[in-house]
């Protein structure tokens, strides 16, 4: 897509003035699309709210920002944040990295940019992303849990939409990257089907499990999203839904206990609720997951595997494990990952999703590092859709999610499970 008209570029990193109370907390993209179809307000009045936002945040979730003209479709003029590895006409994509700090501008968006254009949002600017969407964090903090990590790799997007400062935001995954940020910010996000959309314009890690992300305030928000950007119907009022629960191991005391009420609850309510039947599946993704990732990202980023001594530590070994692992390992991982498709597509007929943790807990203290991926890789090697559902909170207050995965293409059946479950949690 040509670029739309002249984007300024300048830098939001030096903005640290303390957010006003009045604005703290996400912004419902379901009440602001009301509001612009009504004739409340106004696009221009809804992207000056979000600069205004923006500029008084006491913490780093924006690495630029952009001139954006008129929008029509669906969402209105809705202000959107694109995570820092997407291109934005007019704006460099950084990726994160100093490898990429004297990036020229894209002359053109990514596919999933222009597809957002057409459904009626209007990207501002780009979010921080952890270096080439892997581990090493950027300087966002989390507005829900001051202090502690938001999450990553869609670090920006999370923390920007969980602050209020928009009330949809990009992100994507290869490991965790939209789920656990999500899970960690309190707000709702969805993983797409793998190839559900092109990824022309993304700077990739791995192909065959990269897919793109949205975040949003409540799951609500996502269905609405999600069908301005699909075209697909909102999916009605489901009845109670048929749940598969995987409950792992190793997860926090708090993690348990919350996974264990939330099952309760949604019972209570008349969902049906079984426990899923073969974890020893599950692990065997998990484990297929980072070898298929460093295999394939050491040949998608070959150019940054030869400056590997410029990049962060846990990216370099990353593309230096990738580069010199077997082929007939990658090989075996696949077939992993195939066999296990077939598997759980046996075990969910019937089922409307798997309903799990989100993440092991809750944020983890400090901002370097980003937490563990580990109940977010199984699902993303079977490339399926995957919405977190925020509501919970451990006893210091700290957000919990929880993670439902739907089929392959099931999107929208999977939102409408998440609006029941969401509803269900509230209770």
């Amino acid at each position: 897509m040509a670029a739309r008209g002249q984007r300024e570029r300048h830098g939001l990193l030096d903005r640290r003035r303390r957010l006003d109370p009045a604005v703290t907390g996400p912004w419902s993209l379901r009440a602001l699309v009301a509001d612009l179809t009504a004739g409340r307000t106004t696009p221009e009045a809804a992207v000056a709210e979000a600069r205004s936002r923006i500029a008084a945040a006491s913490f780093d979730a924006w690495v630029s920002s952009a001139y954006v003209p008129a929008s029509t479709g669906p969402l209105g003029g809705v202000p959107l944040g694109v995570k820092d590895i997407i291109d934005l006409a007019g704006l460099p994509t950084r990726c994160g990295s100093v490898l990429r700090a004297e990036a020229p501008p894209a002359t053109v968006d990514a596919s999933i940019v222009g597809e957002w254009w057409r459904a009626g949002a209007v990207p501002i600017g780009k979010t921080v992303t952890t270096e080439f969407a892997f581990f090493a964090p950027g300087p966002t903090d989390n507005p829900a849990a001051p202090g502690h990590t938001p999450g990553g790799s869609s670090s920006g997007s999370a923390a920007a939409v969980a602050a209020g400062h928009v009330p949809l935001a990009l992100g994507s995954q290869t490991a965790g990257s939209v789920t656990r940020p999500a899970a960690f910010c309190g707000v709702a996000s969805l993983v797409m089907s793998r190839g559900r959309f092109p990824v022309d314009g993304v700077t990739g890690l791995s192909p065959s499990l990269d897919s793109h992300g949205m975040l949003t305030a409540t799951v609500s928000d996502l269905a609405l999203a999600w069908s301005a950007l699909s075209g697909e119907p909102e999916v009605a009022a489901c009845s109670a839904p048929r749940l598969l629960v995987w409950s792992p191991t190793d997860v926090s005391p708090a993690m348990r206990n919350a996974l264990q009420t939330a099952v309760s609850l949604l019972r209570a309510d008349g969902a049906v609720v079984d426990e899923f039947p073969d974890p020893a599946l599950v692990l065997g993704l998990t484990a297929a997951h980072p070898v298929v990732m460093a295999y394939e990202a050491a040949r998608e980023r070959s150019v940054e595997l030869a400056s590997a001594d410029r990049l962060s530590a846990p990216l370099a070994q990353l593309l230096r494990t990738g580069a010199e692992m077997p082929r007939a390992e990658y090989e075996a991982a696949l077939d992993v990952v195939a066999s296990g498709a077939a598997r759980l597509a046996d075990l969910g007929t019937g089922y409307d999703a798997v309903l799990a943790p989100a993440a092991l807990g809750s944020a983890p203290a400090g901002l370097a590092a980003t937490g563990d991926p580990a109940l977010s890789r199984p699902w993303q090697a079977l490339g399926l859709p995957v919405v977190a559902v925020p509501g919970l909170r451990d006893e210091a207050g700290l957000p919990l999610g929880l993670q439902l995965v739907g089929k392959a293409s099931g999107e929208a059946a999977l939102l409408g499970t998440g609006c029941w479950v969401e509803t269900a949690l509230k209770r």
